[in-house]
C-alpha cells in the first residue's frame, strides 16, 4: 500500500523519489524486509516505467496509459514489475490477488475487473503459470540437484 501511495504521488505531482519514500517510511515504519520491499517496487516501476507502459498498452490497446486513473496505472506498473523483476520472487497469484486488493481499496468499482484482466492477459502472454512462483524460483528449483 506504501509503495502504491508513494507512486501515485511521484506520477501525480511529481516529487522527487527519494524524497517520498523516505517520508512514507518515516510516518509508516515498516520492518526492515517490507522497507526493502516498498523501496524495491517504487524504485524498479521507476527505473523501468517506459517498458511497463508498454505492457499495459499492449494488453489493454484501449485504454492509452497517459490517460489511465493514476491509482489504475500505478498499481499495473507495480503489479507488472513484480511479475517480471528477476529479484522478485512473490508467487504470479500473489501478485494478482494484492493488486485487485489495491484496486479494490483505491480504485474505481471497475477498477478490480480492469487490473485482474490486464495482468491475466500478461501472465499468459510472458508464460508465467499463476499456481507457481515467478522465474527466479523456478529457476532456482532447476538448479537444485536431482536425486535420481
Amino acid at each position: 500500500m506504501l509503495a502504491l501511495q508513494a507512486l501515485f504521488e511521484i506520477d501525480s505531482v511529481n516529487h522527487p523519489a527519494e524524497e517520498v519514500v523516505r517520508r512514507r517510511l518515516q510516518t509508516h515504519p515498516l520492518p526492515p524486509p517490507a522497507a526493502q520491499l516498498m523501496q524495491d517496487l517504487v524504485y524498479g516501476v521507476l527505473k523501468h516505467r517506459e517498458q511497463l507502459d508498454a505492457l499495459i498498452a499492449r494488453h489493454a490497446p484501449e485504454w492509452p496509459v497517459d490517460q489511465l486513473a493514476l491509482v489504475d496505472r500505478n498499481i499495473l506498473r507495480m503489479a507488472i514489475w513484480e511479475l517480471t523483476a528477476p529479484d522478485m520472487d512473490t508467487p504470479v497469484r500473489v501478485v494478482i490477488n494484492e493488486a485487485v486488493e489495491l484496486a479494490k481499496l483505491f480504485g474505481s468499482d471497475s477498477t478490480p475487473r480492469f487490473v485482474n484482466g490486464v495482468l491475466g492477459a500478461i501472465v499468459r502472454t510472458l508464460g508465467l503459470d499463476s499456481e507457481r512462483p515467478t522465474d527466479k524460483k523456478r529457476a532456482a528449483a532447476k538448479k537444485q540437484p536431482q536425486n535420481t
